[in-house]
């Protein structure tokens, strides 16, 4: 595969962010919590493990992706892109940022979890057709593809398992 040798992206950091702030969030982060209507931490955790996965922040492209740290103690002074924390926006910019190979998290949508290598992504969507829900690959069993997630906080649990979803959107990432 010609594709993987031109990643940049380190899943295995990826990964082990993931598995280091799954269960207990980063503080140094704003943590976003579960509104009814609008969603909870799920984006802002998969944006942080591409960030360590050495995903580039992009604030000039019409597709941005960043979090800025406001410099206090208190990270709800932080500001940030949509696409760093809501599940369709972030989709939407991977698939984008692919098809113009711009220099960017880029996500290549593939047919199946068994497609998916550590530090790629699950996207859930629902019955209207909205994308809702985003995790990443942290492992696997023998009969399951296992992701860690916020909004509830999960680490290595079988994707399926996870929200109830009418499809599921996989994405292999590259830099």
């Amino acid at each position: 595969m010609g594709l993987d040798r031109q990643n940049r992206y380190n899943r295995a950091r990826a990964v082990n962010y993931a598995k280091t702030f799954a269960l207990s969030p980063n503080p140094g982060f704003k943590y976003f919590q579960i509104y009814e209507t609008l969603g909870g931490d799920c984006t802002n955790f998969i944006s942080q493990c591409l960030l360590a996965g050495g995903a580039p922040m992009t604030y000039t492209t019409e597709y941005a992706w960043w979090y800025n740290k406001s410099g206090t103690y208190d990270t709800n002074d932080d500001r940030w892109s949509v696409p760093w924390a809501v599940a369709h926006s972030l989709y939407w910019t991977l698939k984008v940022n692919n098809n113009s190979n711009i220099d960017a998290a880029k996500g290549l949508e593939v047919g199946s979890a068994a497609m998916l290598e550590l530090g790629d992504l699950i996207f859930f969507e629902d019955d209207n057709g909205v994308i809702f829900h985003s995790t990443i690959v942290t492992g696997y069993s023998p009969i399951d593809t296992l992701i860690s997630q916020h909004t509830y906080e999960a680490l290595n649990i079988p994707y399926i398992r996870s929200w109830e979803a009418k499809r599921y959107h996989y994405l292999k990432i590259r830099v």
